[in-house]
Formats: structure tokens, C-alpha cells, sequence
């Protein structure tokens, strides 16, 4: 298997020397639409209002905003560092990324070296993607059936994908037989942008409806569910796109295997539970309308929570680049995140 080059098509967040160039994530998958990011204001807006999404993909633009700052000059660079920090608040890898950066403008770097800084984070997060593809696959077994949520692809990451990384992995190995994605309300990521990429990369896949999901696996065609992060606590509890809880829940009833894929800077240790992790609030209005055009009755209330939180004990395994945690716990966390 040569999966580092199989399946793994896709680029969303370029650096241009002057701009970040991010493929518009709001217009897929019926336009492919490109915009220039040239200062760190523009970062963050894109940031906030879902052009670049994605955990990881959400730091890397960030490391980038900050090298655009200081492109203007030492006031932009400081008044830079809390508006991308303001972006969006439940992804950790936002605020390790520019914790990363600002320890190297506290060190005297110029833009050249932020720029050297911003590649690496980049750089690094690739090849995890990559190292976690092989160890999740690891994992599967033998002609197996997957099901995933939200998106997680080269889509959220400098490339390759967390865990739609393992299932690119899986594919190119042969165990996996059989990818279903679920739709992903409000956003549809995973019908918009899952499903984009894995026709793009030749994977064949099933879309199905979020209140598909127990039905589905009942049918015994998923033996795993595999999913992301935005940021995984020190006992192993994990927050995810809203809709994980519950794929959990019903994933453990029928005896699903889970796995959560996501790279070291996911993990925050300084969080001891998921009972600490912040849940980002988006406007209701979301919910009440599609496309521009409303769907609910005019006074109708709505609340969107864009996250939840689930419980270690509801997981099978934590795949990062650092290794695999099975059955993770404070303990276990301790071990490898020490």
C-alpha cells in the first residue's frame, strides 16, 4: 500500500508569499472558488465565518495570519494575535498554533523565520496525517464497514485527513470495503464536503441521513465509526462536531467499534474533562433557513450548539501520531501525553 499518495488529491490551505489562498469550504461542491486572505483580519474572518474549517486546518491559517501581521509591522503582529484568537473558540489547535507562533515572536524571529514556523506547523501535520492513517488502519481488521461524520478529510488539514485519513488508508489497503458518511446538519460537511472528497479520490461512498445512523449500523454494514476531534481533554473525553455523542451512544448499543482521529495539538491536558471544554453557540438562524431560504415557521426558536462532548468510555481508541490509546482514560492520556 502506498497509501501517502493514493487518495490524497486535495489542497485547501496555500501559502502565496504575500496571501493565504484558501478554497472557499462555503461553495463546495458546485464551485471550486479560491479567495485571497491578505492580512490577518481576513484569517480570522475566514476563520469565523467557515471559508477554512477544521481543526487543524484552523491553526494552519492562523500561523499564517500571524506571518501576514508581521508582514505589516510589529503593531499589526500584536494586534493580530487576539483577533485570530477570538476566531473560533472550542478548537485547540487554534490556540496551540498561535501560542507556537508568539513564543517565536517572543524569541526576536523575523517574518522570514515566522514564515520557516508557519510551513513547519503545516509540514508537520501532513505527515501526522499520514502516520495516523497507518496506525488507525491498524486497527480495522479485515473487509470491514465504516461510517464518519462531519468532514475530515485534506478538506480540515494541510492534507490527507485525520479520519478520513485512516478510511483514505483503509481503502488503498483493501480492509475497508463499505464508507458511509453522514449528512452533517446544518453545515452538511459531510454531505457537501465528505462526500466531495472521496468521489474526487475514487473512494465509493454512501451518503445517509444523521437519523439514519442507528437504523444503519443495526444492519450490521459498519463495524467502525470514525471521527475527528476539535479538542480531547485530559481523561480522553473528546469534543466533536455535533451529532458525535450520539453516534457514540448508539455505536456502543450495537456494538460498533469507535475510533477518534486527531494529531497531538488536539489533545489539551490542561482541560481535565470534557465538562471544561467550551462549546461554540452559532447563530439559531442557522437552523431556521436553508440556502437563504426559510424552512421554519416566522417566531420559531432554535438552538445550535456546534459541538459535544463524548465520554472516554464511549471510545475504543484515540489515534495520534504520538500512538494509539485503547479504551483511554486519564491514566492512559498520562502515558502518552505526559
Amino acid at each position: 500500500m502506498n497509501a501517502e499518495i493514493s487518495h490524497d488529491s486535495i489542497r485547501a490551505v496555500l501559502w502565496r508569499g504575500d496571501r493565504l489562498r484558501l478554497l472557499d469550504q462555503r461553495k463546495l461542491p458546485f464551485a471550486e472558488d479560491y479567495i485571497d486572505c491578505m492580512s490577518a483580519d481576513e484569517v480570522a474572518r475566514a476563520i469565523r465565518d467557515l471559508v477554512v474549517r477544521g481543526a487543524p486546518a484552523i491553526g494552519i491559517s492562523a500561523a499564517w495570519g500571524v506571518v501576514l501581521a508581521g508582514q505589516s509591522g510589529g503593531a499589526a503582529l500584536a494586534a493580530a494575535m487576539p483577533v485570530l484568537r477570538a476566531a473560533r473558540p472550542t478548537a485547540v489547535n487554534l490556540m496551540w498554533a498561535l501560542d507556537r507562533m508568539q513564543r517565536r515572536v517572543a524569541e526576536g524571529a523575523d517574518v522570514s523565520a515566522l514564515e520557516r514556523e508557519a510551513q513547519a506547523i503545516q509540514d508537520e501535520d501532513l505527515a501526522a496525517n499520514r502516520h495516523m492513517g497507518e496506525l488507525g488502519a491498524a486497527l480495522l481488521g479485515k473487509k470491514v464497514g465504516v461510517m464518519t461524520h462531519c468532514n475530515t478529510g485534506s478538506l480540515a488539514t494541510a492534507g490527507f485527513g485525520t479520519a478520513l485519513g485512516v478510511i483514505r488508508a483503509g481503502s488503498s489497503s483493501g480492509q475497508i470495503v463499505r464508507v458511509f458518511a453522514g449528512e452533517t446538519r446544518p453545515w452538511l460537511q459531510g454531505a457537501r464536503l465528505t462526500m466531495w472528497e472521496l468521489m474526487r479520490d475514487g473512494i465509493p461512498a454512501t451518503l445517509v441521513g444523521d437519523s439514519a445512523a442507528a437504523h444503519l449500523m443495526k444492519s450490521g454494514q459498519v463495524q467502525w465509526v470514525i471521527v475527528g476531534a476539535d479538542r480531547i481533554a485530559a481523561n480522553g473525553d473528546v469534543a466533536n462536531k455535533i451529532g458525535t455523542y450520539q453516534l457514540a451512544i448508539v455505536a456502543r448499543h450495537h456494538g460498533v467499534k469507535f475510533m477518534v482521529v486527531a494529531p497531538a495539538s488536539t489533545v489539551d491536558m490542561a482541560t481535565a474533562s470534557g465538562n471544561d471544554i467550551e462549546i461554540e453557540m452559532r447563530d439559531p438562524a442557522e437552523l431556521l433557513a436553508h440556502s437563504g431560504q426559510r424552512t421554519v415557521v416566522e417566531g420559531a426558536l432554535a438552538w445550535n450548539p456546534v459541538f459535544d462532548v463524548t465520554p472516554a468510555a464511549l471510545i475504543d481508541a484515540i489515534v495520534t501520531e504520538r500512538g494509539v490509546i485503547e479504551m483511554p482514560d486519564a491514566s492512559r492520556m498520562q502515558m502518552l501525553f505526559a
